[in-house]
Formats: C-alpha cells, structure tokens, sequence
C-alpha cells in the first residue's frame, strides 16, 4: 500500500486530496497544525468508511513540529511514497507592495514557502526509499508571473503583493527541485486547485473542493511516464493543465 504525507490536510483542499487518495488505496497521513483539528478531520473519513488514515501533529513553521512529525512516521515506515505540500494561508487583504508590512510577508513565506522547505528536507529519505516518489507543491494560477504581465488575462487586475510572491518563489524552488532529482524515479510538479470555495478564500471560489482535491491527487498519482518540473492548472488550461510560470 502506498502511503501519502498531505500537509494541511484537516480542511477544505487538503482534506478533499486525502479523501481521494484514500479512496484510490493509498495509507494517508493527515499532516495538520492542530492534532484536534486533524483528529475531527480523520474521523469525518472513517465514517465514509476511509479507514487507512492518521492524524499527525504538523506545523509547517515549526522545525521543531516538523522533525518531530518525521520521527512519528517514521517510526511507522521507512517509506513514503508522496509529499503533498498543501499547507499554506493567504496573508489578509490588503496586500499593496507600498502599504503591506513585512510582518505579512514573513507570516505568508514563512509558510507557504519556508514551510516547504522545510518538510521536503525533512522527509526526503523516506521518499528516496520509494520506487516512484511524487512530490506535488499546491501552487496557484494567480501566481503565473507570464499571466500577470498579460493586460489581456482576466484575472490582470487582481494584483497582491504578498500571496503570489510566495506561491512564484514556491514555483521556483518546485524548480529547482526536480532539477536536482532529475535522472532519478521522483516526479516534482506544482498544481493549482482552481479557484475553489474553501475557507482560505471566505468560500468566494467558483468550483468545489472536489474538484480541487481530484486535480491535486491525479499528479499525485502519475505513472514512470508522467512530467516532472512543470506547473498545471486544469482552470486555466483545461485541455492540458499546463501552466506558463
């Protein structure tokens, strides 16, 4: 049985990610900030009968949680199949690059980008003992600096300062990742959900979390054959899913 990490996967896309996977066979990890949160979320999915699951305490910005949470599963398994890098927050509106203040910036890098870092590092030995290890970095359309360089996107108005300079950097390191695994079993991809209703946008999205959990376990699921180093968003780009950086 292949196992699967999903960072932040108590609610909304994350916890849809775990639903899918569990569905589809996998022993699931639900990484989240707050045990008790994780705790109610494992439930919620041994009610549907999703059995093969834990909760583990996990909180991106917090070396300390985070190495604690390696030994945890480790001492369970000297493999991990898939890294989900799900786990981030938005920042708070408004974000101007003149008005925003670096507290923001540091809160929203610290985990949507730092927070990566740091669980990659953490538990890529375990998913070197993988025949097929699959890292997926949940990323964003709306951060496409091609996109938003585009007066013709429809979406070009919708400047921030803050979240989409972390999901680009994420990018970059998304990157730079598969970079260095390439010639080697690891498939690296960032994925964005959609613009999906979750808590994360005040429930303003247009699709569902559904939706957004199926498009991040299909890359999660890729065969020897499948991309690594690309960026998708099956929002944008329907046909193909992939995304200009």
């Amino acid at each position: 049985m292949k196992t699967v990490l999903i960072t932040g996967a108590n609610k909304g896309v994350g916890f849809e990610t775990a639903r899918q996977l569990l569905r589809q066979g996998y022993y699931v990890y639900l990484g989240s900030r707050n045990l008790e949160n994780g705790l109610k979320a494992l439930e919620m999915l041994k009610e549907e009968g999703l059995e093969n699951a834990e909760a583990i305490q996990l909180n991106v910005t917090d070396s300390v949680s985070v190495q604690a949470a390696r030994l945890a599963i480790g001492e369970k398994t000297q493999v991990l199949d898939v890294l989900i890098n799900n786990a981030g927050i938005n920042g708070g509106l408004p974000q101007s690059a003149l008005e925003a203040n670096m507290d923001q910036f540091r809160e929203v890098f610290d985990t949507n980008l730092y927070g990566v870092v740091r669980v990659t590092q953490a538990f890529i030995d375990l998913l070197r003992n993988s025949p097929q290890p699959r890292i997926v970095n949940v990323s964003s359309s709306g951060c496409s600096l091609t996109l938003h360089s585009d007066p013709g996107w429809k979406y070009y108005s919708h400047k921030a300062a803050v979240y989409p300079a972390s999901k680009a950097a994420l990018n970059m390191f998304t990157i730079t990742l598969a970079y260095e695994l390439r010639g080697t079993p690891f498939k690296v991809n960032a994925v964005c959900p959609g613009f999906v209703a979750t808590d994360f946008n005040g429930h303003r999205g247009t699709g569902t979390a559904e939706e957004g959990g199926m498009r991040i376990a299909r890359y999660a699921m890729i065969g020897e054959e499948g991309p690594t180093g690309q960026f998708f968003s099956e929002e944008y780009n329907p046909e193909t899913g992939v995304t200009p950086w």
